[in-house]
């Protein structure tokens, strides 16, 4: 029986949030930029790369480990 690790599943799903909030709140100052193509570009690369890692995290935690 694997048993799962709550806490590696409670903090991937906060990246996962974290970084959807922080794009949207990112998206909201875009305006004032000089340049909102390249700064939503770059913001985007990096709430994706956070939330990947916060999915992988996740599963990880909903796969287990053996105890």
């Amino acid at each position: 029986m694997r048993r799962r690790n709550w806490r590696l599943i409670i903090v991937g799903l906060g990246l996962v949030l974290a970084a959807g909030g922080f794009f949207l709140a990112m998206m909201g100052l875009a305006g004032k930029s000089n340049d909102p193509q390249a700064m939503l570009r770059t913001v985007g690369e990096v709430s994706g790369a956070v939330a990947g890692i916060g999915a992988v995290m996740a599963v990880a935690g909903l796969i287990g480990r053996k105890g």
